[in-house]
């Protein structure tokens, strides 16, 4: 049964005003996080998923920014709210977890003065409250000797140490929402390990929604529910866990998981990688914006992009591969 909607993002369209031109940075993507759900929006850097959530955050209203869809929360759509209103929801009902805690993380201040701030504004509380919650908050996550690391300093602490951090300081307001934007990529893979287990199990214990964008294909198999595939602004693919990993119905989702290093390879065997580059955003392409890079495209893939095509429940991929005509054609052999 399809949960209930959170957060509804419809038609997402985003677009920098550069020197250069209009980079068509997302195109019409369309998604939604349930209550009490984790979804994953997964590709390769560059293909628009840390802004699209940038932008659905609020952190992406420039003068040199268009922002064009709806984002639903709450009865609300975020993308008419003035930023004055938008500053009420950051921080408290939805945060986020940034990829470089070492880069957010201000090395002048003590992280626990860092964590206590947002509290402080969204709850007026006062010093002692939010010291006594940042103690909590840090309990919580795990960290060693709370009271001793909130008095230290960004670069006092490991890499692991600093990301729990950042996970206490999006968790300190109990947010309904939380962004996880590569919440993994700067660690290594035993302290990975470590911080998809302290996320899957805080989600339980502050009944929090969760948003990972990753690239990272193992730890979208230990976490979400739902997965959105991108690729150069658009959404490629979209279905539960087991249909993008046992079912996968794009050549892109495909090529993604192959590429994934598997543990019982042959010695010697060379990685797997996706040949090509993304292509320019300037500039988009007429037709699918794989097909350069796509070792099935048809003439028709350079013309025209493809609808998506639904394969039951909430599978559906963009691939003219599907089309009831080009289907048979192959006989209905998989990709």
């Amino acid at each position: 049964m399809e949960p209930k909607k959170l957060l509804e993002v419809r038609d997402l369209r985003v677009t920098f005003r550069t020197y250069a031109g209009r980079v068509q940075a997302v195109r019409g993507v369309s998604w939604y996080l349930g209550e009490r759900e984790t979804i994953a929006i997964v590709g390769e850097s560059g293909c628009g998923k840390t802004v699209s959530i940038q932008t659905v955050a609020g952190l992406n209203s420039s003068k040199t920014t268009d922002i064009q869809g709806q984002v639903l929360f709450d009865g609300q759509d975020l993308v008419q709210l003035p930023m004055k209103e938008i500053r009420k929801l950051q921080g408290e009902k939805m945060s986020m977890i940034f990829q470089d805690p070492f880069t957010f993380l201000n090395p002048t201040m003590t992280v626990g003065k860092q964590i206590m701030e947002s509290y402080r504004e969204h709850r007026k509380a006062s010093r002692k409250e939010a010291e006594a919650r940042t103690i909590e908050i840090l309990k919580l996550i795990s960290l060693p000797d709370p009271e001793k690391n909130m008095r230290r300093y960004p670069h006092q602490l490991s890499g692991g140490m600093r990301q729990r951090v950042m996970v206490a300081m999006a968790l300190i307001c109990d947010p309904q929402i939380l962004f996880a934007d590569e919440p993994t990529t700067a660690l290594d893979v035993t302290i990975q390990a470590q911080i998809v287990d302290l996320m899957k199990e805080l989600k339980t214990k502050i009944d929090t929604s969760i948003v990972l964008i990753t690239h990272d294909m193992g730890v979208v198999a230990n976490m979400a529910q739902r997965i959105y595939v991108m690729y150069a602004g658009q959404i490629v693919e979209e279905g539960d866990s087991r249909d993008i990993f046992y079912s996968p119905k794009h050549p892109y989702t495909k090529a993604l998981l192959e590429s994934v290093p598997q543990v019982d390879s042959d010695a010697g065997t060379p990685l797997a990688s996706i040949p090509g580059t993304p292509p320019d955003l300037i500039a988009p392409p007429q037709g699918c914006a794989f097909a350069e890079r796509c070792p099935y495209a048809m003439e028709i893939c350079r013309r025209a992009q493809p609808a998506l095509t639904e394969f039951g429940g909430e599978h559906a991929a963009a691939c003219w591969l599907h089309h009831e005509e080009f289907a048979k054609r192959r006989g209905g052999a998989p990709l």
